[in-house]
C-alpha cells in the first residue's frame, strides 16, 4: 500500500473522527439545554436539596392586604404594587422597595445639597426643591420604569403559557388523573413563571391549604384575569359537578381568542402607546439629562423666588399629563 493511499485512508478517518465527536458534543448540548428549559426555578431548588416548604417560602409572594388603619385608595395601590413586584419577580416586599427608594432619593437629594453649597449657590427653596425633584427622578422614576417593563414581559410570558397549561391540565384530567396530581403535572412540564406557581399552588394543597384558597392565592398574586377565570370554573365545578375537563378545554380556546384580538388591539394603537411612552419618559430624561450635563443651568434659576411656584406647577402639569396619557393607553379587552 503506497503512501498516497495511507494519506487518504488517513485524512478519512480523521474526517469520521470528527464528525462523530462534533456529533456526540452538539446532541449532548442540546439535551442540557432542552432540560434547562424544561426544568423550572422550582425544581432547581429542590433537586439542590432545598426543602419543599423552604422553596414555597422563598417562591411565593402574597399580595399584602393593606396595612391596618390604611384608607382604601392606599391599600390598593399597595396590592397593584406588590403585583408589579411579583410579575417582575422582585422578592422584597413592597414597603422595603419604597423604603429603599425614599432612602435612595434622600441620599442623591442630599448629596446634590452638598455639592451646590460647596460650588457656592445659596440653598433656597428652589434649590432644595430642585435636589429633591433630581433624587425622586433617579431614585423613584427610573427604577419604577424598570420595575414596570421587568412585570409587564414577564406577565406577558405567563399569558401566553396559561392556554398550553390548561390543555395539559384538560389531557391529565382525561387521563384519569385527580386534580392535584394534574397540577403536579403542570410542575413538571411547565417552564418558568408558571410552573413555579403552579408547584406553589401544588406544595400549599400537601400542607392542607384548600385547592380553592391555593388557587384563589395565585390569582390573586398575578391579577390576570385568565387565572380568576380558572379558579371560578374550577370552584364552580367543585360545587356543582359537571364535567371540569370540557369546561377548560372552552376556556382554553376563549383565552386564545382574547389574546388574538388583545394582539390586535395592540398592533392598531401601537403608535399611540409608543407616542405615550415617549412623552412620559423624554421629560425626566432632558431633566436629569441637562442637570448632569450642566448643573448651574438649574441652579441659577433656582435662586429666583418665583422657581419655587413655576417648578411645582410644572410638576403638577406633568403629573396630569402622565396619568391622563396613562389612562388612554390602558385598553380593556
Amino acid at each position: 500500500m503506497n503512501d498516497t493511499v495511507l494519506r487518504f485512508l488517513t485524512i478519512i478517518a480523521l474526517f469520521a473522527l470528527i464528525v462523530l465527536v462534533v456529533q456526540f458534543l452538539g446532541s449532548a448540548l442540546v439535551e442540557r439545554r432542552g432540560k434547562r428549559r424544561a426544568v423550572n426555578k422550582r425544581l432547581q431548588l429542590i433537586s439542590g436539596g432545598m426543602d419543599r416548604q423552604e422553596v414555597t417560602s422563598l417562591l411565593r409572594k402574597d399580595v399584602t392586604r393593606g396595612l391596618a388603619n390604611a384608607p382604601p385608595w392606599i391599600a390598593e395601590r399597595l396590592r397593584s404594587f406588590r403585583r408589579m413586584l411579583n410579575a417582575a419577580n422582585i422578592r422584597r416586599s413592597e414597603l422595603q422597595v419604597m423604603g429603599l427608594m425614599l432612602v435612595g432619593a434622600v441620599a442623591i437629594a442630599f448629596f446634590i445639597l452638598v455639592i451646590a453649597g460647596i460650588s457656592g449657590f445659596p440653598l433656597t427653596f428652589g434649590v432644595v426643591q430642585l435636589a429633591l425633584a433630581i433624587g425622586f427622578a433617579l431614585a423613584f422614576a427610573f427604577p419604577m420604569m424598570i420595575i414596570s417593563r421587568m412585570a409587564d414581559a414577564r406577565r406577558r410570558r405567563m399569558e401566553r403559557q396559561f392556554p398550553i397549561a390548561l390543555d395539559i391540565f384538560v389531557r391529565g384530567l382525561r387521563s384519569g388523573h385527580p386534580i392535584p396530581a394534574a397540577i403536579e403535572l403542570l410542575t413538571e412540564e411547565m417552564d418558568d413563571p408558571i410552573g413555579s406557581e403552579f408547584g406553589i399552588v401544588s406544595d400549599e394543597i400537601a400542607f392542607g391549604l384548600d385547592l380553592r384558597e391555593a388557587l384563589a392565592r395565585m390569582a390573586e398574586r398575578w391579577g390576570l384575569p385568565d387565572m380568576h377565570m380558572f379558579v371560578v370554573s374550577v370552584s364552580v365545578q367543585m360545587e356543582t359537578g359537571g364535567n371540569l375537563a370540557e369546561i377548560l378545554e372552552n376556556l382554553s380556546q376563549v383565552i386564545r381568542d382574547r389574546a388574538s384580538m388583545f394582539m390586535k388591539v395592540r398592533a392598531l394603537s401601537s403608535e399611540g402607546r409608543m407616542t405615550a411612552i415617549i412623552l412620559t419618559v423624554l421629560p425626566i430624561l432632558a431633566f436629569v439629562g441637562l442637570f448632569t450635563s450642566n448643573p448651574g443651568f438649574y441652579l441659577d434659576v433656582a435662586q429666583d423666588p418665583i422657581f419655587f411656584l413655576g417648578f411645582g406647577g410644572l410638576i403638577t402639569l406633568y403629573l396630569i399629563g402622565f396619568f391622563s396619557i396613562r389612562h388612554m393607553v390602558d385598553l380593556k379587552v
